[in-house]
């Protein structure tokens, strides 16, 4: 059996509430702005939020998350659609700034359990940077990733660099940015 030690996940493991309706995305989306930091919420538009991924794939793997409850795409109204496509873009703005990725990893996962993803009744946009040699002999030999960096610390760059971005406004250390998406 192949153990990966990794203590700072039982804080998730761990956590109290959080949820609506047993959704944690939907907890998310309406919680107490003073406890984003502490969620991973790091920037938030009128309609939807990024949150970065307690199980990453690569440093910085975020998703862009609706507010609207739904596993399906087609169920966005248009409002709520240019809004989440707007934070993409200032998702991708903000990982280039933070961690100038050579590329990128963008997608949904739809449909169900047999897409793949873990949580398939509140649609999310992953969206992972990658760099040239990401994939070392650890996943081919050992069947293990390596992620070079504890999610706060990509919390902190990601938070700093949409801070950064026109429109943006902090509203204490603890909270997400909040973008204008106009």
């Amino acid at each position: 059996m192949k153990q990966v030690f990794a203590p700072w996940r039982i804080e998730w493991v761990e956590r109290e509430g959080g949820d609506t309706e047993g959704c944690v995305f939907c907890g998310y989306a309406t919680q107490d702005r003073d406890r984003d930091r502490e969620h991973r919420v790091v920037a938030r538009s009128p309609h939807a939020f990024v949150l970065l991924n307690n199980y990453p794939y690569n440093p910085g793997h975020a998703m862009v998350i609706p507010h609207d409850h739904t596993g399906d795409y087609r169920d966005l109204d248009g409002e709520v659609l240019l809004d989440h496509a707007r934070l993409k873009q200032r998702t991708f703005d903000a990982l280039e700034a933070a961690l100038d990725p050579d590329a990128y990893n963008a997608g949904l996962n739809l449909g169900g359990s047999a897409a793949g993803g873990s949580i398939d009744d509140h649609l999310h946009t992953h969206v992972v940077p990658r760099w040239e040699g990401d994939t070392n002999f650890m996943p081919v030999v050992a069947d293990t990733k390596v992620i070079v960096e504890a999610v706060d610390d990509s919390y902190d760059r990601l938070h700093d660099a949409f801070a950064a971005q026109d429109g943006a406004t902090v509203d204490g250390e603890d909270a997400a940015v909040r973008l204008s998406l106009d």
